[in-house]
Order: C-alpha cells, then sequence, then structure tokens
C-alpha cells in the first residue's frame, strides 16, 4: 500500500522541483564579464565600477540614466537604465547590472550596488565591549 504513495510523491516532487528550476531559472545567474554576456545574447549579471571618466546623464523626459561600467576584464560598455540614479551611485565599490545587450548599449533592468561599509570588521572586532555578566548589554555610543 505504501509503494503508490511513494511513487506519487516521488512524481509530485520531481513536478515541483521542475516548476520551480523553469519559473526561476533565468532570474538565477553567474556573474559575467561584458565579453560574455554579448556572446551569450541571453540576460546576465555584470558586475564592475562605474567609470567616472565617461560622461553620466540623466534624462527626466525618458526617464533613462545613462552611465558608463569598467568590468573586470577593464571593458567599458555604455549602460542604459530606465529609472532615476540609484541613490548613493557615485559611492559604490561595485556595481551589478542584470540585463541584456541591445546593440552595443547594455540595457539594465536591475542595479545592485555594494557600497563601502560603514565599519571595517577589523574595527568592529576591536571597538568590541565584552559583557560584562551583570545581565546588562554593553552599549556603544558612535
Amino acid at each position: 500500500m505504501r509503494k503508490p504513495r511513494t511513487i506519487i510523491s516521488l512524481i509530485a516532487l520531481v513536478g515541483f522541483a521542475s516548476l520551480l528550476l523553469f519559473s526561476f531559472g533565468d532570474q538565477v545567474g553567474v556573474y559575467m564579464h561584458f565579453s560574455e554576456a554579448e556572446a551569450s545574447g541571453t540576460r546576465a549579471h555584470v558586475v564592475g565600477i562605474w567609470a567616472q571618466s565617461e560622461t553620466t546623464h540623466y534624462d527626466p523626459k525618458e526617464n533613462l540614466f545613462r552611465f558608463h561600467l569598467r568590468d573586470d576584464e577593464g571593458t567599458v560598455r555604455e549602460v542604459h537604465y530606465r529609472d532615476p540614479k540609484p541613490a548613493s551611485f557615485e559611492d559604490a565599490e561595485k556595481i551589478v547590472v542584470e540585463g541584456y545587450f541591445n546593440g552595443e548599449i547594455f540595457e539594465a533592468e536591475h542595479i545592485l550596488m555594494k557600497c563601502p561599509s560603514k565599519y571595517s570588521a577589523t574595527s568592529a572586532l576591536d571597538e568590541a565591549v565584552p559583557a560584562s555578566g551583570t545581565g546588562k548589554s554593553a552599549q556603544h555610543s558612535e
């Protein structure tokens, strides 16, 4: 009696896993360089730094932010993002653009930024105050 139930459960599990993979497969991606993203012809995640020496412009009529990104290979490409410039864009250490190539332009659908941490791991550890055992939590002021 248990065998048919086990087989049905396995089929349902495989079906559910296939549905998840099919639905979310293109959203999960690896980071690529511009050359790899262009060659793939599909949606891609490209990581790089803002090429500050190139022009940056936001056109409110088109709601289009244009900037240039330098990937880890040193390739610089123009990126179009159909939203205003993200807050703290200039402060980002690394920028990840998710999108696709449209000719020579990378059309970003999403932008993620890695901003510098306010605290480094070593300074946070150096400044940590050990608990005193009195039941009160240690507090730190900036």
